[in-house]
């Protein structure tokens, strides 16, 4: 009988050990923010300052590049190939606009996912200094990609209100669509950042595979349009479901597709502590590699 007793509270403190480690593991990504918030921010500024530094026009180019690449597109798909998109019967939007949704979702994704293999590479001082706490880098990259995406949807609202004398407020809802792919860019900054240390060819692909995704996407081709074999490879895609959201609520006045976004939240989180555990476990080896 005391033997039995032993082996039950043996279970207990391992079965306690093992959920204080897991709630430890849990928090420690948040507990890192909130202590590094201050140098989050600094770091944020000059990500997003050092990219026009330089430039004539400076911060401008933030809302210049998307109206350039919006003309490159629509004059690609909608005059050359005459590309038209189904809508709702009682909506008229252009297809430059609904085209344009499209391209700030992807947007988002290609700065984030393109950049993240060499996060740690190219931060090499950062990383070999003990005290500096490397698993904030994805954040800067993040939150700069955000400040972007931010740029593009005052063009797209401005754009809206031109060219098709419309508005909805469904934008309000935008930060809850995006919301899923920002929490899975996260888990993807620490994956690829990570692997990139010991396999820099991996920044040579993700460029290959962001255009992949873009024209595997409903962000320039109706999933309707394609062959019905390969609509499939549309509707695995993580941004179709984002950017046929993102049209939904911004442009046509719909309500978010809340159960979708659960699933999608909840995958990109368990997506995100699996990034984070590969981070945690491989980062001991980077000064060594570096």
């Amino acid at each position: 009988m005391d033997e039995n007793k032993f082996i039950q509270k043996f279970h207990v403190v391992v079965m306690v050990g093992f959920m204080k480690r897991l709630v430890n593991f849990l928090v420690a990504p948040v507990i890192s923010i909130m202590r590094n918030r201050a140098l989050i921010a600094e770091l944020s500024k000059r990500e997003v300052l050092g990219r026009y530094r330089g430039a004539s026009f400076g911060l401008f180019w933030s809302i210049i590049s998307p109206f350039l690449m919006l003309l490159v597109y629509a004059f690609a798909f909608g005059s050359i190939l005459n590309s038209r998109w189904p809508q709702p019967a009682d909506t008229r939007d252009s297809f430059a606009i609904i085209l344009f949704v499209g391209l700030i979702v992807h947007g988002f994704f290609a700065e984030c996912f393109t950049r993240a293999p060499t996060l740690v590479t190219n931060n090499a001082s950062y990383v070999k200094k003990v005290i500096f706490p490397v698993e904030i880098l994805p954040w800067p990259l993040i939150i700069s990609a955000l400040f972007h995406t931010l740029m593009n949807v005052v063009v797209l609202i401005v754009l809206r209100l031109v060219v098709d004398q419309s508005f909805s407020l469904g934008f309000i809802f935008l930060p809850l669509i995006l919301l899923p792919l920002v929490i899975l860019m996260v888990g993807l900054g620490w994956f690829l950042s990570a692997l990139g240390v010991y396999i820099r060819d991996i920044s040579q692909v993700t460029g290959v595979l962001s255009t992949a995704l873009l024209f595997t996407s409903s962000a320039v081709v109706p999933p309707s349009a394609v062959p019905e074999k390969y609509q499939f490879v549309f509707s695995i895609n993580p941004l179709t479901f984002v950017i046929d959201q993102a049209r939904a609520v911004a442009l046509w006045g719909e309500m978010p597709n809340w159960s979708g976004l659960l699933i999608y939240t909840l995958v990109s989180v368990v997506f995100a502590l699996i990034g984070y555990a590969w981070f945690s476990a491989t980062r001991r080896g980077f000064g060594d590699v570096l």
